[in-house]
């Protein structure tokens, strides 16, 4: 029962980055509230990726017809930047990166965009739940001190991304969590470590 209430939980959460425009600032903003208090991240941090999120969707709009050419994703922990999605080609690919990367206050870029044709609406919403599962899995880790809440997942097509800072024991048992969820392709480590 106590897994189900999360993911009723989770899941509208989840969804957040699909908004677009001021809702997702003011959305993402009322959530980060709530979970800076248990952010290994400064608060001041977490608002700059927040931040280099925005930037980024501002560069892709004003990319001229880049965005007709992929579906370009952005995440930042920890002013880490993690790209995902699909590109039509690796030039288009390339372009996405260096309007991110002129982004101030990038410590590093992260370019996994697949050359692929755009996943879909099913795939899309698979990932939003495979994302979902990942999560309420790491609720299962009973380590000291640890907070499934610190750790960032990014699903796309199957291959799960974990960020976030973690000590090394930390980021081993939410690895080995993530590979047996169902559905799993691949497990990324973006972690830094403590």
């Amino acid at each position: 029962m106590k897994k189900l209430t999360l993911l009723v939980t989770l899941v509208p959460l989840l969804g957040t980055p699909l908004l677009q425009g001021c809702a997702t600032a003011v959305v993402g903003g009322g959530v980060t509230g709530v979970s800076v208090a248990h952010d290994r991240r400064s608060a001041g941090t977490v608002l700059d990726d927040q931040t280099i999120e925005l930037k980024a969707m501002n560069q892709l709009a004003g990319a001229g017809d880049l965005k007709e050419h992929g579906n370009f994703n952005t995440t930042s922990y920890n002013q880490v930047v993690l790209l995902t999605g699909q590109a039509d080609s690796g030039e288009h690919r390339d372009h996405y990166e260096r309007l991110v990367r002129a982004i101030p206050g990038i410590k590093r870029v992260i370019n996994e965009i697949q050359l692929a044709p755009r996943a879909g609406l099913k795939e899309q919403s698979n990932d939003v739940y495979l994302t979902s599962k990942v999560k309420v899995a790491l609720f299962d880790i009973k380590l000291p001190d640890f907070d499934p809440s610190r750790v960032k997942v990014v699903t796309e097509r199957g291959v799960v991304y974990l960020m976030g800072l973690l000590k090394h024991n930390e980021a081993d048992a939410v690895v080995e969590k993530a590979r047996f969820v169902s559905g799993v392709k691949q497990v990324v480590k973006v972690f830094e470590y403590l």
